[in-house]
């Protein structure tokens, strides 16, 4: 039984790409290498200190912006990785906040800036969270698309776009699809842009302690004027290889924070006390960990490319997050999906078309130039290896 009146506020939304590849993945007993989450277990001390808290009767509400010592503990990384200054310290009870995944502070912080009929900027490939969040809140994206092989930010089209209506700016570093990053210069010319303009940026920054061959990521917390406007999201998910906890943050100034704290405590009200407890304790007492994550994927990422080596792939470059792009044009002449979709029913790789990244009604004209797919690297080396194999057979 279905009602003809009712009206969908998505009606052009169906299953995700991610669901639908692993899906096909799970029927042909393919090597998955499409979902963006981790083959291997969450820390060994991180789940103890889970069970710990649970044990200890930690299972009541956690205050809503987060518990005071996992507050803190965040604000501590974030002046360790980026707020060199020592007369530059931010208030993580005012200025942080703990939220249900970055998918949460994501959908909170557009519906903080974005007002009915504004206009938000979103590059493509773009993770498939920001349209759906920027209409529900009443916005228009205007989106620009990046171009294969380095996927850089064409500046001088953003300055093109922005109108009276514009109203922020999406980035994301290291990004996915692409695992490239945006640069010191990138940034620089963001901050003069937003400035200039009265913008706001959501800074989508999930993989920030992923980042390969020496480069440093360049976050929006580096840049005091630019965060001034700016809500920046990350994810314990990523960085502690637990990503169904479903716990991240988000950082903004205060008087973004305060605004962003009243819609967040009718979303979530507050994340699981537990996790928040653990998360607190491993930061707390194992900080090495964090910042033994970019080697630990460097590692992986290396041996996923030298087995490709002698494949007919051409390998795109990889600065970091998880993810290694492939053109597969010396391959087959399908599109992404539909190669995607044979390469999992008849190779037994399940992989990730970048199609589903770019705006809908430009498709046609982007499967004219781009044969390109995403691999995550997430997974035990015997994984990643098995996997290059049989793709090299091709």
């Amino acid at each position: 039984m279905t009602d003809s009146s009712f009206q969908s506020k998505l009606p052009h939304l169906g299953t995700s790409i991610f669901t639908e590849m692993s899906i096909l993945a799970h029927q042909h007993q393919a090597i998955n290498l499409s979902q963006g989450f981790p083959e291997f277990d969450t820390p060994v001390f991180l789940k103890d200190a889970i069970n710990q808290a649970i044990g200890d009767g930690m299972n009541q509400y956690a205050p809503s912006p987060g518990l005071p010592n996992l507050l803190q503990q965040i604000g501590d990384l974030v002046q360790r990785c980026y707020i060199k200054d020592e007369s530059r310290r931010l208030d993580p009870m005012k200025t942080i906040t703990v939220t249900t995944g970055a998918t949460e502070a994501l959908w909170v912080a557009f519906q903080t800036v974005v007002r009915p009929g504004d206009e938000v900027i979103v590059f493509d490939p773009a993770y498939d969270a920001y349209e759906p969040d920027i209409e529900l809140a009443g916005g228009v994206c205007r989106h620009i698309a990046m171009q294969a092989p380095d996927y850089a930010i064409d500046w001088q089209q953003v300055r093109a776009v922005i109108n009276d209506k514009t109203r922020a700016i999406v980035i994301n570093s290291p990004h996915n699809p692409t695992g490239t990053l945006l640069s010191q210069s990138d940034l620089e010319t963001l901050q003069a842009i937003v400035l200039e303009h009265g913008l706001y940026v959501i800074s989508d920054e999930v993989y920030e302690h992923m980042t390969f061959d020496g480069l440093q990521h360049e976050s929006v917390l580096r840049y005091p004027d630019l965060f001034e406007r700016s809500f920046v999201i990350s994810s314990f998910g990523k960085s502690f290889h637990c990503t169904g906890w479903k716990l991240g943050y988000c950082v903004a100034p205060e008087y973004l924070m305060t605004e962003f704290k009243k819609i967040h405590q009718y979303v979530t009200f507050s994340s699981f006390t537990p996790a928040q407890h653990a998360i607190a304790s491993m930061l707390e007492n194992h900080p090495e960990h964090i910042d033994a994550l970019s080697d630990f994927y460097q590692h992986k990422r290396d041996l996923l490319v030298d087995a490709l080596k002698g494949s007919r792939f051409e390998i795109l470059p990889s600065q970091g997050t998880y993810f290694l792009l492939l053109d597969y044009s010396a391959v087959s002449d399908l599109n992404d999906l539909e190669f995607s979709h044979w390469l999992t029913k008849e190779i037994g790789v399940a992989t990730i078309p970048l199609s589903p990244f770019y705006q809908a009604d430009s498709l046609e004209e982007y499967h004219k130039d781009n044969k390109v797919v995403r691999l995550c690297f997430a997974k035990h080396d015997e994984t990643l290896i098995k996997a290059a194999e049989v793709l090299s057979g091709l």
